[in-house]
């Protein structure tokens, strides 16, 4: 593994000078650039099917209640718990590879400002406090929030052995969508199922995007990804997988809509037009040799996930 040296602070390479470079205790910041809190988009990410879940719930099941704006928080801040666990642990399994990558290789544990213990640790410290948020929730959402250390678990070492870890990063990331559902219904169904399908394609065209930063070091160390495998056809897929947010996030809301009127119906449906152009000019804007315009276009995904959320409420109320 190739050896760097740390900034005096320990500031991450690619460091945008935020809260936690700034502001945070010292002994507190390689633990939390450890978790991403310096990087709040993958909490975006991770809690935005979350409230798309229970948007749907709330607008099939024609009813809310106070319980929901619970299930709002402990969703938000089991995103930031888990999103953090879930980084440690990846900083953990790819310890070696991210020596070996400019981008990462000042990441606090190949950099050496944490151990492999202290991070063990600090993992295991955050999913606890995570499984106490879950525990408020119904018995279905704590049975799917455990199932969820699956992909947690395997995402890391996807990239050993397959040219799509990005599914793998789906089923991980949009896993809120099912939960949230669950929270509201105790219970599961088939719009969850496709709306969690139409997550998983989401981040396929997001983390295909993202991913292409890393190509040339990627492949020097033997890395696997959807960036990798499509190359030059990169923007023909990233076509297909905006085509499949829109028709799964439409039948989705198609199947919470079957008791509703015409009107809230039509109104949902804004929801996935308004995400789908977002995507759009994603895919205008992508260029695969402009590493700075990639993470722009990536970090913008909070705002095209935010989208839906407008129409599900109002639709939910007419």
């Amino acid at each position: 593994m190739t050896q760097h040296s740390p900034t005096p602070e320990g500031v991450v390479a690619d460091s945008t000078r935020n809260w936690v470079d700034r502001l945070a205790p010292l002994f507190a910041r390689p633990y939390l650039r450890l978790s991403r809190a310096d990087r709040p988009i993958g909490t975006w990410l991770l809690f935005l099917p979350c409230l798309w879940g229970l948007a749907l719930a709330i607008l099939a099941t024609a009813s809310y209640s106070t319980h929901d704006l619970w299930t709002v928080v402990g969703c938000a801040a089991g995103a930031f718990l888990m999103r953090g666990a879930g980084c440690t642990w990846n900083d953990i399994s790819d310890r070696d590879f991210d020596g070996s990558v400019e981008r990462t290789a000042s990441r606090p544990i190949p950099s050496g400002q944490v151990t492999v213990p202290a991070a063990l640790i600090w993992m295991v410290l955050q999913a606890l406090v995570s499984f106490g948020i879950l525990l408020s929730f119904y018995p279905t959402a704590i049975w799917l929030g455990v199932v969820a250390l699956i992909p947690v678990a395997i995402y890391p070492f996807a990239k050993r052995f397959t040219w799509w870890p990005q599914v793998f990063l789906g089923l991980a990331f949009n896993w809120g969508a099912l939960l949230a559902w669950a929270a509201h219904t105790n219970g599961l169904g088939l719009t969850p199922v496709v709306l969690y399908a139409a997550g998983i394609a989401w981040t396929l065209f997001y983390d295909t995007i993202y991913a292409h930063q890393d190509t040339d070091d990627d492949a020097l160390i033997g890395i696997r990804s959807t960036a990798r495998l499509f190359g030059d056809n990169t923007r023909t897929w990233l076509r297909w997988f905006l085509i499949a947010v829109l028709v799964l996030m439409g039948i989705a809301v198609l199947l919470a809509c079957r008791d509703r009127s015409i009107l809230s119906l039509v109104i949902a449906l804004g929801g996935p037009w308004a995400m789908g152009w977002h995507l759009t000019w994603q895919l205008g804007k992508f260029d695969a040799d402009d590493g700075p315009g990639l993470l722009r276009l990536f970090r913008s995904n909070r705002d095209a996930g935010l989208l839906p959320l407008p129409f599900f409420a109002i639709a939910a109320m007419v």
